[in-house]
């Protein structure tokens, strides 16, 4: 789809303004983390994103107070972000002009959701609007989930809860539930363009991890290390705890920075459990050679 609102990211200034990310990229310059990455990230705690987000001077990526549509349930993707703001007539008249000429199909609100693709989340800037807020309710959300498999990050109210619900995998993230409509009262602004949520500024292509009420942006350069930093942190939880269990170390040993005797000993249980674990086998591979132990 062309550009065709005025604050969209060309595909060059996409890639210039995500720079750090060295790999594979959408047609349209959005990083495209890898797959396995994502379905990796699944088991990721916001807590462990976070702390990784902190270290590397990203204190802005995270924020709370959402309703989910699935409680217990994990959201993840790469964002797809569109931005809203309220309607001034003229500029959504030229804006549809716009669209028109590239290609787009029916109100606004559709556009974005006609260029989501498999493993995307819609996020949508839409100012924490509730009264006239909802720009998705079952209709769309079913088309949302069609295109890229996934529910969305919605600052605004939804409407129709109850259709919502009935959609085990559109597990969503949302200001709460509206009867109204807000298509005459807003306007799109831009997609796949620098958006707000809350506290966090979010970029096209950043990694959406939602879960336990709250949901952290994570940009794509750190989406590996952050998946690496959990799966170790989770296998030394799990292997300090079994040995506990098993009267091997005491837990000033076990809470303190490990000897060398312990961390060979971590090695070999990893060695000896690789198939038992809940991180890839050709993760723990890649860790044990990084070991030097």
């Amino acid at each position: 789809m062309e550009k065709f609102a005025p604050l969209n990211l060309t595909k060059d200034e996409l890639i210039d303004y995500t720079q750090e990310w060295k790999g594979e990229r959408f047609p349209d310059g959005r990083p495209k983390v890898p797959d396995n990455i994502l379905e990796r990230m699944k088991n990721v705690t916001i807590t462990q994103a976070w702390g990784v987000l902190q270290g590397a001077g990203y204190k802005w990526q995270y924020e709370g107070n959402w309703t989910c549509t699935h409680p217990g349930k994990v959201l993840v993707g790469r964002a797809l972000t569109a931005v809203y703001m309220p309607r001034r007539p003229v500029i959504r008249k030229i804006m549809e002009e716009k669209g028109q000429k590239a290609g787009c199909i029916g109100d606004q609100i559709s556009w974005p959701i006609d260029m989501l693709v498999k493993k995307d989340v819609y996020v949508a800037d839409v100012y924490g609007k509730i009264e006239e807020g909802p720009i998705i309710g079952d209709n769309l959300s079913t088309a949302i989930l069609a295109n890229s498999g996934n529910g969305v990050v919605h600052d605004a109210a939804v409407r129709d809860i109850a259709g919502i619900e009935e959609m085990p995998d559109f597990i969503s993230f949302v200001r709460g539930w509206h009867p109204s409509y807000a298509s005459p009262t807003i306007m799109l602004m831009g997609v796949n363009t620098p958006i707000r949520i809350g506290q966090v500024t979010v970029m096209p292509g950043d990694v959406v991890l939602g879960r336990d009420g709250g949901v952290i942006f994570i940009p794509p350069h750190l989406a590996e290390k952050v998946v690496k930093t959990s799966e170790l942190v989770s296998l030394r939880d799990e292997f300090g705890k079994g040995r506990l269990r098993e009267g091997k170390y005491t837990p000033g040993q076990i809470d303190a920075r490990w000897t060398d005797e312990i961390e060979k000993d971590f090695s070999r249980w990893l060695e000896s459990h690789m198939d038992e674990l809940p991180v890839p086998r050709e993760a723990i591979q890649e860790l044990l050679k990084e070991r030097t132990w």
